[in-house]
């Protein structure tokens, strides 16, 4: 396969030359036109590879004239940025070689275009015709319908809100067996398992149940974790305890815990407690052995909940337990999940001439609920034509061998029917660890980064990212993690078996390399697993290793190299011969020695401790993560040199002091992520004022660069976030803030108590802005027509607000979140009015500690849906207006008197209109 690699090339070509076509000096004024022929005759050859694939199953001499492109692609790749490296890289010697170096790589291109005129040339006599609208991103499947790429992007649909369980057929006769399992109080049941094969709806069954009210208000508390293959005792045991230890599951206290340690900590966490774990996806009996000591059983009716594909697993972990096996669809149940996902209105909807098709493409599914759903999104992208759909039907049909084989058949149908772009998007997800909560942002910036998507009309890289994003989505080869309570997703994560495709389409197109376990010698081998190795253009380290010497053997052709093992970079002795104090060098220092056209780094979690200097010869990276890599004092000045770099996230390095003033060379940069919670390094001193194409910047430190034209000039910013701000920086921000039209989120942070904000704050002229946080004094809150008037999410702390400013608030029209934090409101009395928050979702407060009473008129907040009460120790009940709120379905309590839940549970919640599930870190066991 071919369509990959060649999509990735043209993209990465049509970026360059458009990036070098407002450069003042560009190194490709020598071949430019030369660069421009070979993106153009790639992109010609795209038009082909789509037919030319599907025609060398069987066909030896069309799969050798596939790999040829490839080849050519990869080629092209490796002169064009090699040539742009040493361009880039000004030293003198260079820059008198730079008519020498022109010349030759003026030459190679020569021959590349040579070798694609007479792979061309060879094409006719191979039968292969030119298929749908592949060039330029390609309409993907081969329907016909003529959509041109553009186009099928402008009408992907923009799927949010989003629910974990939209389109899932509810099997009520299994959820109910597994429901009273859970709750029942008998204390010879600890385990309740649910078995079947991959693609079966263990683990969507297995939410529904954690999801449930019921669930929900029967435990003191519960716990996810995914366990995979890829079982690590210590990340489980984590996983557990941030869920049920609000105060101490922490991972920088958690990291610190020997794994023995830390199954102690979790029994004595769930010791009194009546708990409810859930282990998702256990594939192996010493994976209980090695976690069933940390669950005890004083607690009559906690229970462990267990998926797995091995009935001897789930006999294992409790003999005596009676193992729910799963059922398959019956015709009727997959016909409906299909037309629940191809069509808008179900089964309803589906014209007649199509339903027997789709009949005759569930039986071909076999009842698995994974199969249905994933032809159900592909056909939701087809034309709704019985020739479209037969094509679907006949693909399917073409080989069954067995259930396993089956599913992997239209999974990749399914793949295979994806864009070029969006292919290389997917097989992206592979890079992550199994059963990872993949952050959307993060991924959308990963993305961007590796240049694989197409420029669209004046919209942004990331709103293209988006957008693509959406369509995996809708197309169900991605799902839904977590949402935020805006309805945005949050995380994604990808089903195992489509995890396993990815990575094997991944390998076929060298598009990456997984790196797992024991990798000495990896240089060496069979020739096929060292062509892997070194022709791979994206590496993903999963595991520690006693040295690195092996990356040596990627770093030419490496593009990304992502890490996930939590590595330390510890010292290595190297150099006997030279001073003492030249000796030593890090393990990972390789990478900034040797990485030269690496666009991707990221370190996250890795202990880097110090960067070197080389770091400033990565001069192609776009993205560097160096989150929780435990950094100290200061990053070296080269770091200047990254001027290509989009993405800099130094969140969590607790132990940086100082960032060097040179960011400003980083005229490429989007991102610039410096959150730390307990001692930020300080960043105020700092020169942006070259920073245009900045849209993130959610905090740093008030300084001059606010009024030395800094802010001004960012006019592409969409998230904003000052600490540390004196009264009269302030009026600077708010002025400048209405001139950035693109900015959506705005949060500022007063430096001292002393300080207040203007009583006009003209927020009014910040149009776009949907989120607002404010933390200091507010003397006078401005009336609702100085608010935004988009304003969705709004909070404040410390704001000292007068009883008054509770009606202001209740009028704002939009407004769907409120976050009332620690010295926002020091009233002991509060009112919510009737028809107040007419549009209020989601309600936080937060640490109000002279709030005694609180009262809810009828009518106010009708359309609440999540309530947080955390630490508002005073407050002595809920409203009684609260309990005929027919929309809210969860409230959460956090640090509240015993009293207080126990009220709430035994005399309030029988009240309430509707069943709320209730969620608490309080131990209500002293009155039980």
């Amino acid at each position: 396969m071919a369509e990959v690699a060649v999509s990735t090339v043209v993209t990465k070509l049509s970026q360059l030359l458009l990036e070098q076509a407002t450069a003042a000096v560009s190194p490709l004024a020598g071949v430019r036109s030369q660069v421009e022929s070979l993106k153009n005759e790639l992109g010609w050859m795209q038009c082909f590879l789509r037919d030319a694939e599907a025609k060398q199953e069987g066909n030896e001499r069309v799969r050798m004239w596939v790999s040829e492109i490839r080849e050519l692609a990869f080629e092209t790749e490796q002169v064009i940025e090699t040539f742009m490296y040493r361009a880039t890289m000004q030293t003198n010697t260079n820059r008198v070689l730079k008519p020498l170096h022109l010349y030759k790589v003026g030459r190679r291109i020569d021959k590349i275009l040579s070798k694609i005129k007479e792979i061309s040339d060879r094409r006719e006599n191979y039968g292969v015709v030119m298929s749908g609208d592949s060039r330029g991103g390609g309409s993907g499947g081969g329907s016909g319908s003529g959509i041109s790429s553009s186009e099928r992007l402008r009408h992907w649909r923009q799927p949010s809100p989003y629910s974990e369980e939209e389109c899932v057929i509810e099997l009520e006769d299994d959820f109910d067996l597994v429901l009273n399992q859970l709750i029942a109080l008998e204390s010879t049941r600890h385990v309740v398992s649910i078995v079947g094969m991959g693609g079966l709806g263990k683990t969507t069954l297995a939410k529904r149940l954690y999801n449930h009210t019921g669930i929900a208000n029967h435990f003191e508390c519960k716990a996810w974790v995914y366990v995979s293959k890829e079982y690590r005792r210590r990340d489980v045991l984590q996983g557990i305890l941030r869920d049920v230890d609000a105060l101490g599951g922490r991972d920088e206290v958690l990291d610190r815990l020997p794994e023995e340690e830390l199954v102690n900590k979790l029994r004595n966490v769930l010791a009194e407690k009546r708990y409810l774990v859930v282990l998702d996806d256990i594939w192996g009996m010493e994976v209980w052995d090695g976690l069933k000591s940390a669950f005890p059983r004083r607690k009559v009716g906690s229970r462990i909940m267990l998926t797995t594909r091995n009935w001897e697993v789930a006999l294992h972990a409790d003999a005596r337990s009676d193992p729910h096996q799963l059922r398959a669809l019956t015709r009727d149940e997959g016909f409906m999940l299909l037309c629940n996902k191809a069509f808008h209105g179900g089964a309803n909807s589906i014209p007649l001439e199509l339903e027997n098709l789709a009949r005759e493409i569930v039986v071909k599914c076999g009842g698995l609920p994974l199969a249905v759903v994933v032809v159900g999104g592909l056909l939701s992208r087809k034309l709704k034509s019985s020739g479209e759909w037969g094509g679907v039907l006949q693909n399917i049909s073409r080989h069954l061998p067995d259930e396993e084989e089956k599913i992997r058949r239209i999974l990749a149908l399914s793949y295979s029917d994806l864009p070029p772009p969006l292919k290389s998007c997917f097989l992206y997800l592979a890079l992550f660890p199994v059963g990872m909560n993949i952050h959307t942002k993060k991924l959308i910036r990963l993305w961007v980064a590796e240049g694989l998507l197409p420029q669209e009309g004046g919209e942004t890289a990331e709103g293209v990212a988006q957008k693509y994003l959406n369509e995996l989505i809708g197309r169900c080869m991605i799902q839904v993690g977590t949402v935020t309570s805006l309805g945005r997703v949050k995380t994604i994560r990808i089903h195992d078996l489509l995890r396993e495709l990815s990575v094997s389409k991944g390998k076929e197109e060298y598009f990456l390399k997984i790196f797992l376990g024991d990798m000495a010698g990896s240089g060496s081998g069979s020739g096929s697993s060292t062509s892997q190795l070194t022709r791979s253009r994206r590496h993903s380290i999963h595991s520690c290793h006693d040295r690195y010497d092996f990356l040596k053997h990627i770093a030419d052709h490496s593009r990304s190299l992502l890490f996930f093992n939590r590595e330390y970079n510890a010292d290595v002795v190297s150099k006997i011969w030279l001073p003492l104090n030249f000796r030593q060098e890090k393990k990972l220092d390789l990478i900034f020695g040797k990485f030269k056209l690496l666009r991707v780094l990221e370190l996250d979690g890795v202990r880097v401790v110090s960067l070197p200097s080389t770091i400033g010869d990565l001069i192609q990276l776009r993205y560097l993560g160096l989150r929780k890599t435990n950094l100290e004092e200061e990053l070296p000045p080269s770091i200047g040199n990254l001027q290509n770099l989009q993405t800099l996230d130094l969140r969590y390095c607790c132990f940086l002091k100082k960032i060097p003033n040179v960011i400003w060379k980083m005229v490429s940069l989007r991102h610039l992520l410096l959150y730390t919670p307990f001692d930020s390094p300080d960043s105020g001193h700092l020169r942006l004022d070259t920073l245009t194409n900045l849209q993130s910047l959610p905090y740093i430190e008030a300084g001059n660069w606010i009024e030395d034209g800094g802010l001004a000039n960012m006019s592409s910013l969409r998230k904003l976030g000052i600490y540390g701000l004196s009264g009269n920086m302030v009026n600077s921000v708010l002025s400048t803030a209405q001139r950035l039209c693109d900015l959506r989120s705005l949060s500022l942070s007063l430096q001292s108590e002393e300080d207040e904000f203007p009583i006009f704050m003209q927020l009014s002229q910040c149009t776009h802005l949907q989120k607002l946080s404010l933390n200091g004094k507010i003397k006078k809150l401005p009336d609702p027509r100085d608010f935004p008037r988009n304003l969705l999410k709004l909070t404040l702390h410390n704001s000292h607000l007068q009883k008054e400013s509770i009606a202001k608030l209740e009028r704002l029209p939009n407004l769907k979140m409120l976050t009332l934090g620690e010295g926002a409101y020091n009233w002991p009395e509060l009112s919510f009015n009737a028809e107040g928050f007419s549009q209020l979702r989601v309600l936080r407060l937060v640490l109000l500690k002279e709030l005694e009473e609180w009262t809810v008129q009828e009518k106010a907040m009708r359309s609440l849906e999540y309530m947080v009460i955390d630490r508002c120790e005073r407050l002595k009940k809920i409203p009684e207006g609260l309990k005929d709120i027919t929309s809210l379905k969860k409230l959460k309590i956090t640090g509240m008197p015993v009293d207080f839940e126990h009220r709430i549970r035994t005399t309030d919640l029988p009240k309430f209109r509707n069943t709320l599930a209730i969620e608490s870190t309080t131990d209500i066991l002293a009155i039980d």
